[in-house]
């Protein structure tokens, strides 16, 4: 695969051949946007994890509205979902689409971008997201989701990395609206940010928060994770737009059961690594049924549980 940071001699080419990737494969699923205030909407995902029945929908995208124009968190999962939010754009304004700020570099939050850049955008992302993209797991994860999500991925299909790479927290105002970029990973991912709009009363956690939902952990970084979530729940926030799952009206109870889950994660599979416990045996024994019944749990738990049993002991060989 071709280096996706080369920005410049053959991208048009690129973008030329994923728009008409989406035009020859329309997303067939609904992409409504969903209007949170004033100047703010977000398309909503649909429950679990990304598959070809649901057309690899399973994760949020929001935009803001401004009086220059329009700016966008993250650009969902696929090239035709990229163009169906483009279009779900278009239903609320005919504002240019300015910017795309990427919360994290996982495929269901940035393979829509080649869209939104045929449309105008500039991609803001933060310069830890370049691993991805560069050392092998960016492609060895394209291979995967073109053969899960067949035909909505495109084999081969091109990588779009950063117009700028953002080394620290950034702020900037369009349209008389404040955006703030706040580094927070590594938490779910190295290069997490999040994006928060103080006139608007609204923040963006990308996938630091799934809501109503078990999430997706697997080897991430959970004793960062826990202090970005207390991080979050000292900035008070009122309304938060999620990575997946709906808008967070209560951000202190969902960040809470985030918290709680990522303890018992740490607790059980600890517990299990210190007493020389094997895996199949600890998951086994484990008494789940706090979180058995959250969206997702049969989907996610023990991905989540064997990827935190390797990192505790990992974190054992280091004591």
């Amino acid at each position: 695969m071709r280096n996706s940071l080369s920005l410049g001699r053959g991208l048009g080419r690129g973008f030329a051949l994923a728009a008409f990737w989406a035009a020859s494969l329309a997303a067939a699923i609904d992409v409504e946007p969903i209007k949170v205030g004033p100047r703010v909407h977000y398309v909503q995902g649909k429950p679990g994890i990304a598959s070809s029945a649901n057309e690899g929908f399973n994760s949020n995208a929001g935009f803001v509205v401004t009086d220059e124009g329009v700016v966008v968190v993250d650009a969902l999962g696929t090239v035709p979902l990229g163009e169906a939010l483009v279009k779900a754009i278009r239903r609320v304004t005919d504002k240019p689409i300015r910017r795309v700020i990427v919360t994290h570099y996982h495929a269901d939050h940035f393979y829509g971008l080649a869209p939104l850049k045929q449309a105008g955008a500039d991609v803001w992302a933060h310069a830890a997201g370049r691993v991805y993209l560069t050392e092998g797991e960016g492609a060895r994860r394209l291979e995967q989701r073109a053969r899960d999500l067949f035909p909505w991925v495109e084999p081969g299909m091109q990588l779009v990395g950063a117009d700028r790479w953002l080394e620290r927290d950034e702020a900037f105002t369009l349209g008389g609206v404040r955006f703030e970029i706040h580094h927070l990973g590594p938490a779910h991912s190295p290069e997490d940010v999040i994006v928060v709009l103080p006139g608007e009363g609204v923040l963006f956690s990308g996938d630091i928060l799934f809501a109503g939902r078990i999430p997706f952990v697997d080897e991430a970084d959970s004793k960062q994770w826990l202090q970005r979530i207390e991080r979050l729940l000292a900035m008070k926030p009122v309304l938060m737009v999620t990575g997946h799952g709906p808008v967070s009206r209560d951000p202190t109870r969902d960040l809470a059961l985030m918290r709680d889950y990522l303890l018992f994660l740490r607790e059980a599979m600890g517990k299990a690594v210190e007493d020389l416990v094997a895996f199949e045996e600890a998951y086994a024994k484990t008494d789940w049924s706090r979180f058995a019944k959250v969206p997702a749990f049969d989907a996610a738990n023990r991905i989540n549980a064997y990827g935190t049993y390797l990192l505790m002991e990992r974190e054992l060989l280091k004591r």
